[in-house]
Formats: C-alpha cells, sequence, structure tokens
C-alpha cells in the first residue's frame, strides 16, 4: 500500500513516517498542561485542574480535591464506592497528579466519605 501525495502521486513511507512520529493524545495534552501550569503558583484552581485532569470527568464531577502545605491531597467523597476506587488507583493518581503540580507536590491521599446534604 502507498500514500498518495500531491496528485496522486505515490510517497513512498509516508506511512512509515507517520506512525513513528505521532504521539497518543492523552500524552500530548498532559504535556501541555504541565508547561501551562509548571510556572503558575500552587492555586486551589491549580490543584482542581490538576485533579480534573488525573482522574478523568466521572469522578472529578463527583469529588472534591485540596492540597494542604504539608502535600496532603485531601479529597471528599460521596460514597465508599469511590473511595474505594481512589484508594484502589491512588499510586496512578498521584503519579499524574505530581506529573502536572510538580515532583513531591503530593505526598499522601487522604479519603474522606462527605454525604451531601
Amino acid at each position: 500500500m502507498t500514500d498518495r501525495g500531491h496528485a496522486g502521486r505515490s510517497i513512498p513511507g509516508l506511512t512509515r513516517r507517520l506512525q513513528r512520529t505521532m504521539i497518543a493524545a492523552h500524552a500530548c495534552v498532559t504535556s501541555a498542561l504541565r508547561t501551562l501550569l509548571r510556572d503558575q503558583p500552587l492555586s486551589t484552581g491549580k490543584v482542581a485542574l490538576a485533579w480534573d485532569a488525573a482522574v478523568g470527568r466521572a469522578l472529578a464531577r463527583i469529588s472534591q480535591a485540596s492540597l494542604s502545605n504539608d502535600g496532603i491531597l485531601d479529597v471528599r467523597v460521596p460514597d465508599r464506592h469511590w473511595a474505594r476506587e481512589i484508594h484502589r488507583s491512588g499510586g496512578l493518581i498521584m503519579s499524574r497528579i505530581n506529573a502536572l503540580l510538580g515532583d513531591g507536590a503530593v505526598r499522601h491521599i487522604d479519603v474522606t466519605i462527605h454525604s451531601p446534604r
């Protein structure tokens, strides 16, 4: 199979070159967020954005995260199901959020169940 370039001419090896240079979308987004957040001061908005990106839309929608000065990420969830999911994925979540906030920003994740009234 050959790829067709301008005016239908084949371009040998184009597919191989494109496959070598393609970057996964999630890696590109993470890299862009890391660049944007790198020089910004630590704030509740920065932590919230990093939390949303690290855990995904579904978990971010039902949870709240805040970071203390000593590196403890306090996460509030509505029930034990979500608390269990965060505990199971704690290592991955911590590595993702530290990639965005800076190495060592989060040292521990503390999950509390907080039922809305």
